[in-house]
């Protein structure tokens, strides 16, 4: 008898792209991947930020380098992405939340969430797969969503629009890419602890509401995330594309 082999989390060989890698949730992703052994190109519109992250992870031992990138901007990021691929390996966490009551949305509002959230996400995973398809080569391209893509939320219409927005296609490229062995999956958090959630989790209402959502009893960590996001990028989760992974704390399970 010969026992099965646990399929490889090692990312070694492969080089990632991750957009939004200045601070919280993408830069979690990014030294997850370096850890892991791939070789990662931080992006972002700050590249203060990115110099000296990469700095720290190269002297950690890691491989990484950083470019200028807004999402937002498709031609340009179709460039910059032609110019420093192909990558095996995409993660996106670049988002926008402008949250407010839905009968108070502006047209200025929605446009800016739609712009980068959804046709910027958009534009980025097809910028990366074009990449793929012309090298033939395989790839797992991972979009950082939100619990938010599958329930609805308090002063979160069109937050939860681009979210859902960005299931929706994930579903569909993955179906179309599945033939050329390139997956599309999203990575759904609960409420991560980060610089820009600190607002919420000081308004006592919201973080009432917050509390008895995640049933595990805590709010997210970007910690949370860097297991997820090695396992999507990797072999062990070969078999898995057009697919939500929910780091939700139980939030959805009603």
């Amino acid at each position: 008898m010969t026992l099965p082999q646990t399929p490889s989390f090692h990312l070694l060989g492969k080089k990632a792209l991750v957009a939004g890698a200045s601070s919280g949730i993408g830069l979690a992703c990014a030294v997850a991947l370096a850890e892991a052994g791939a070789a990662v190109t931080l992006a972002a519109r700050s590249i203060g930020k990115l110099d000296d992250a990469v700095a720290q992870m190269r002297a950690a031992g890691m491989i990484a380098d950083a470019i200028p990138l807004d999402v937002a901007d498709t031609d340009a990021t179709a460039a910059a992405v032609a110019a420093a691929g192909p990558f095996d390996i995409m993660v996106n966490s670049a988002g926008l939340a402008r949250h407010g009551p839905a009968a108070e949305t502006t047209a200025d509002d929605f446009d800016a969430v739609q712009a980068l959230n959804l046709k910027g996400a958009y534009f980025l995973t097809q910028a990366v797969a074009k990449g793929l398809i012309a090298a033939g080569k395989p790839g797992s391209l991972i979009n950082i969503t939100s619990q938010m893509a599958h329930v609805g939320g308090v002063d979160r219409a069109v937050y939860c629009a681009t979210k859902f927005g960005v299931e929706g296609f994930t579903k569909a490229m993955a179906i179309e890419w599945g033939p050329l062995g390139i997956r599309v999956n999203t990575i759904c958090p609960t409420f991560i602890r980060t610089a820009l959630t600190e607002s919420t989790f000081q308004n006592p209402e919201r973080l009432k509401w917050i509390e008895e959502k995640i049933k595990l009893g805590r709010v997210g960590e970007v910690t949370d995330i860097m297991g997820p996001v090695v396992y999507l990028a990797s072999d062990a989760s070969a078999l898995m594309t057009g697919s939500s992974l929910m780091i939700d704390g139980g939030w959805t399970a009603d």
